[in-house]
Order: C-alpha cells, then sequence, then structure tokens
C-alpha cells in the first residue's frame, strides 16, 4: 500500500504502509510522497506534518537494486523528493520508533523535529554498497549533525542505537518506549500548532537556509516586518497581558 495522507485540523499525518516490508520505499511512492507535501503545502490552515509508519521498521530506505537499474536522473529522484520534504511549508515531525536504514536516514533528517524511542536505530551502508550519495542528502547530514558525525556515519556504515542517535543529533527527542513516543509526538504537534502561523512558518523556512547558507537577508527582512504589523502580534501581546492562551489568525 502506498504512503498515505489524512489531515485532521491543523495537523497532517503522513503514513508509510509496507510493515511486511520494513516500510522499504518504491519508486512509485516517491511521486505520492511528493504529491502528499504538495498537498499540505497547498492546505493554509495545516501548520504541522508528522512522518510515521507501521509495523516494526520506521522505513528502510530505498532499495539499491532500484536505483542501479535507473537511468542517472530518475536515481536522483530519491533525493528530490527528499528536498521537497525538508521544504515542506509546515513544520515536520518525524515519529521514529524502530530501524531507519539508508536513504530513509535523509528523510528523517529532512524533518524538523525528530522523536525517537529507545528501540530505534539506524546506519547508512552506501559506502558498503559500492553507492557515492547525493549532495543535498550529504549535506544535511553535514548542517543537522556536523562534519565529523557524517564522515563517520557514511564512511563507516556504522550502526547507532536510540541514545547514540540522540547523543550525535539524529534524534532531537528520545523517548522510552511506543506509549511515551506517541504522548511525545501529540505534546509537540499541540505546542507547534498553538504558534503563530506567520512566525512558525517564516523562521522554520529561513532556518533551513541560513543552515545551508542560502538565506536572503532582504527575505528576512521582509518576513519580519510582515509579522511586526500583523494582527496575530498584536494578539499575542494582548494575551500575554492577560495571561490567557493567544488565538491566532494567521494574519
Amino acid at each position: 500500500m502506498p504512503p498515505t495522507l489524512a489531515i485532521d485540523g491543523h495537523v497532517a499525518y503522513l503514513t508509510l504502509h509496507r510493515p511486511q516490508a520494513a516500510n522499504k520505499l518504491t519508486p512509485d511512492d516517491l511521486p505520492v510522497l511528493i504529491q502528499h507535501v504538495d498537498t499540505v503545502n497547498r492546505t493554509p490552515e495545516v501548520l504541522v506534518l508528522v512522518l510515521r509508519a507501521e509495523g516494526k521498521y520506521f522505513c528502510s530506505g530505498f532499495d539499491i537494486s532500484e536505483v542501479a537499474t535507473q537511468s542517472q536522473t530518475e536515481g536522483r529522484s530519491f533525493g528530490e523528493m527528499v528536498d521537497v520534504f525538508e521544504n515542506c511549508r509546515a513544520v515536520t515531525i518525524a515519529a521514529v520508533h524502530g530501524g531507519v536504514y539508508g536513504g530513509a536516514t535523509d528523510l528523517v533528517l529532512a524533518c524538523d523535529f525528530r522523536v525517537g524511542a529507545r528501540s530505534a536505530e539506524m546506519f547508512m551502508p552506501a559506502a558498503r554498497l559500492g553507492l557515492h550519495y547525493y549532495q543535498s542528502g550529504m549535506e544535511r547530514y553535514v548542517s543537522r549533525l556536523g562534519l565529523d558525525t557524517a564522515k563517520r556515519l557514511f564512511l563507516t556504515a556504522e550502526k547507532l542505537d536510540g541514545a547514540a542517535m540522540r547523543d550525535c543529533g539524529f534524534l532531537t527527542q528520545l523517548v522510552d518506549d511506543a506509549a511515551a513516543l506517541d504522548a511525545e509526538v501529540q505534546r509537540l504537534r499541540t505546542v507547534l500548532a498553538g504558534m503563530a502561523p506567520l512566525a512558525l512558518l517564516g523562521m522554520k523556512k529561513h532556518l533551513n537556509q541560513i543552515a545551508r547558507g542560502t538565506a536572503d537577508a532582504a527575505a528576512i527582512s521582509r518576513e519580519v516586518q510582515r509579522t511586526v504589523a500583523s494582527e496575530d502580534l498584536a494578539e499575542g501581546g494582548r494575551a500575554w497581558r492577560e495571561k490567557r492562551t493567544p488565538v491566532f489568525q494567521g494574519r
């Protein structure tokens, strides 16, 4: 079954449904994932996208045989899909409950928050398989984890457990088990969905650009001024003074 998208108010859920194959992604899944992100991008009320999976494993990535049998251009399509995910308008949360391998590690790193259970584990076997990884994926590893950790994971194919994934920055949060994972993802999505949309989504976009060295100072300045003049900033100030939860309208 291909990945599915469900929208519930301010939160969207993108679910992988191939547990019998460790949620391995196929070439046919890539345009589906891109289309789901496009749907989120075109749905203004969605502020948070949760990436999750069924079964024991989170995702075992993209079958190396599929890369080897495609043309060079088609072989890069996995990276193009992950780039689209990184650039999703909404804030993204990966709920990592089990193993995440190969290209799936890049998909998780493309998420803004990466919450994992102690049962999680990861490794990047590209060098062991004879595959030179694509540029944007290596850039994600370096920008999120640092050069030394990126070299360690890419060049040795070392497997990390949940605690090590948290310690190196692959996971932004680590919890004990599946129940705690669900609770933490619910807490985090509620916090994020309660933020002022203009500030939340603008800063998500520009922080990623700063990490990649592609930030546009003029564009950031325009977004700052847009929030300064916004109804939401006025509402935020009133709510702070009145000691109540703000009600933002995204304008």
